[in-house]
């Protein structure tokens, strides 16, 4: 992963202020508010706000982001709600997550490099158990005109580090779609998440079996 990429999200992360604020994301906290707690994993979790929701939630919580600026910031909220994280900084083949371990993933805005997300969405899949869920939100390819009239949306810049449904169901075989749809949103979340865009909304549950017959 480059160094600009480091730098990009340790910059962001050293602001007084919580990049994409202090609160859950409200599609991850209406999905995860169903599921039976347990252990769950946050990939790219930046400042904590979903991770430190799930713990007061009751789940065992484990993070990770290249970020450790962003890993401070979600230890010091933590810290403020009276909750313990397992927040790793690094890269993820190297972090040594063991395979069929977590009941849930949550990739809410998880936008890894191109060159590097499907295979992170493979390794990801073998760490959660037959039965576990993913509960995913990203923005979609179609974000980009929202971007353009509206660079507060946030978001990348880069047309293939956006997600479409056909990718979401090519990255992750193997699962039962519970849901699965494009969506233009009117985000509120902190500085750099404020105002309308378009996103891939998706929550699977892994299987044997492949389906797709409730998209």
């Amino acid at each position: 992963m480059s160094e600009n990429w480091l730098e990009k999200w340790n910059q962001r992360y050293s602001e007084k202020e919580f990049a994409f604020g202090v609160e859950p994301n409200i599609y991850f906290k209406s999905h995860v508010d169903k599921l039976p707690v347990g252990k769950i994993l946050f990939p790219a979790e930046g400042e904590g706000r979903n991770a430190v929701y799930a713990a007061q939630s009751g789940w065992d919580v484990s993070a990770f982001d290249i970020s450790f600026k962003g890993r401070k910031k979600a230890m010091e909220l933590a810290k403020q709600r009276n909750v313990s994280l397992d927040y790793k900084v690094g890269e993820l083949p190297e972090l040594a997550f063991d395979n069929d371990t977590f009941d849930a993933i949550a990739l809410i805005y998880a936008h890894f490099p191109t060159e590097i997300k499907s295979n992170y969405h493979q390794i990801l899949s073998s760490l959660l158990k037959t039965g576990g869920t993913i509960i995913f939100e990203a923005f979609s390819k179609n974000h980009l005109e929202y971007r353009a009239k509206n660079p507060g949306v946030g978001g990348p810049s880069n047309f293939d580090s956006l997600f479409s449904k056909e990718e979401i169901l090519k990255d992750f075989k193997g699962y039962e779609v519970m849901e699965l749809g494009e969506e233009v949103i009117d985000l509120q979340e902190g500085k750099y998440h404020v105002g309308k865009g378009s996103v891939i909304r998706f929550v699977g549950r892994k299987s044997r079996a492949y389906s797709i017959s409730k998209i």
